[in-house]
């Protein structure tokens, strides 16, 4: 089985608008997955969040085209009642950083890899930087 690893808006956001110091790293793990080498989800908030962004730079019809080419490259993770329940109940300062904190417990993935890992601190699962896991990723793979 493939590994799942849960995705943060920011890292998504660093490939779409190539973020000149974050692009590399997130394209560097988002080709991990156009290779089917690594399954990425991320959280219906998050693709939404991205079309917001994208097309105030874009405009819709482009940003739409964008989003149908990058839907391919991961797996959208729904957003509920419980979901929300939780994160409204949880001690994250941020909603939408327990929004997708939930998001990836409950679909039972145990790594979260984002450039706000402080806003992580008190979680039961991994939080990484891009760069750390691309490290630890391609050091497993040497090792097989």
């Amino acid at each position: 089985m493939k590994q799942r690893i849960f995705v943060d808006t920011n890292i998504v956001l660093d490939l779409l608008l190539m973020r000149k110091s974050f692009y590399k790293s997130a394209t560097r793990l988002f080709s991990l997955a156009d290779r089917k080498e690594l399954v990425i989800c991320i959280s219906a908030l998050t693709f939404t969040t991205i079309h917001y962004i994208l097309s105030k730079q874009l405009g819709n019809e482009k940003t739409r085209s964008v989003l149908t080419q990058f839907k391919t490259l991961v797996t959208l993770l729904p957003v509920d009642d419980q979901i929300i329940d939780l994160a409204l109940a949880s001690d994250f300062k941020d909603l939408e950083d327990a929004v997708q904190y939930f998001c990836a417990v409950s679909a039972g993935i145990t790594i979260i890899v984002t450039r706000d890992i402080k806003d992580y601190r008190e979680v039961d699962i991994s939080v990484m930087t891009a760069e750390n896991f691309l490290k630890i990723y391609i050091n497993q793979q040497w090792k097989k």
